[in-house]
């Protein structure tokens, strides 16, 4: 058994990153000590309300607690939660905020939520994500791409699932069309809010296959909770296949010539 199987037991979706591994012994972690102090001050409670029960000390005592023990505890609260901090999120949040992949394989990508779905925007065959400009958001182009960058002419959009292979690194640009929401993708231990005009990023390395689901981790409206997306981690090739065809067909789609009006 090992420290973050306590996270399994409260219902945590099991963890499908690089980096969650260590999210989750962090977790667990912390749990494990919640549940030590839950049970210790249970007891404690216990004791006292057995210990100054009604009937059994008819006179009040003035002067209080003498010990020093529950001092000590405190003390020892403190470290444990400055271990936590200093030893664990402090690192972990540091390697994720500051250290981006930079490999060739890494996968750039934006996510942009809107009031009550997502829409996903992939690099396409050159693998150079266009330019992003929320001036340019319509019906047409849901997720801003700039009409006028040549490195977005074979981008594509894959509204409501995000594909992705397995064992890549992906960097996703996250925004919103209208109110804040937020890309909560609970599997790769991985979350972004999406404010409107401003883009984040967040980045993973999805380490197993599978589908699971994507929710939206704020409260945006009266259909919040239909909020969702999905999530399919497949094999590279399967990955890539499916990929250079929506290239090819956005490519050839932004490269037709606009119909012209009927005079």
């Amino acid at each position: 058994m090992s420290i973050s199987d306590i996270n399994t037991w409260f219902g945590a979706t099991p963890n499908a990153s690089e980096h969650g591994g260590l999210v989750d012994h962090m977790l667990g972690f912390v749990h494990w000590f919640m549940l030590a102090l839950f049970i210790g001050w249970s007891i404690f409670l216990i004791n006292v309300f057995w210990k100054y029960r009604a009937g059994r000390t008819a006179k009040a005592d003035y002067h209080g607690v003498r010990g020093h023990a529950s001092t000590h505890i405190e003390i020892g609260v403190v470290i444990v939660e400055a271990i936590l901090l200093l030893g664990f999120a402090f690192p972990l949040w540091s390697r994720q905020a500051d250290d981006y992949p930079t490999s060739a394989d890494t996968i750039k990508m934006r996510a942009m939520g809107e009031k009550f779905l997502w829409n996903f925007q992939y690099p396409g065959n050159d693998s150079m994500l266009s330019t992003w400009n929320p001036r340019a958001i319509s019906p047409s182009n849901a997720t801003g791409r700039e009409l006028n960058d040549p490195n977005g002419k074979d981008d594509f959009v894959n509204p409501g699932t995000m594909k992705l292979p397995v064992g890549r690194p992906v960097i996703v640009d996250v925004t919103s069309k209208d109110v804040i929401h937020n890309l909560a993708i609970v599997p790769m231990r991985a979350a972004q809010d999406a404010c409107p005009g401003v883009k984040s990023h967040m980045w993973f390395k999805p380490v197993k296959t599978g589908t699971w689901d994507i929710i939206c981790g704020q409260l945006c409206g009266p259909g919040h909770a239909q909020m969702k997306a999905v999530i399919e981690v497949m094999e590279p090739k399967e990955y890539d296949d499916w990929a250079k065809e929506m290239s090819a067909a956005a490519a050839a789609k932004n490269a037709a010539p606009a119909p012209v009006a009927a005079r």
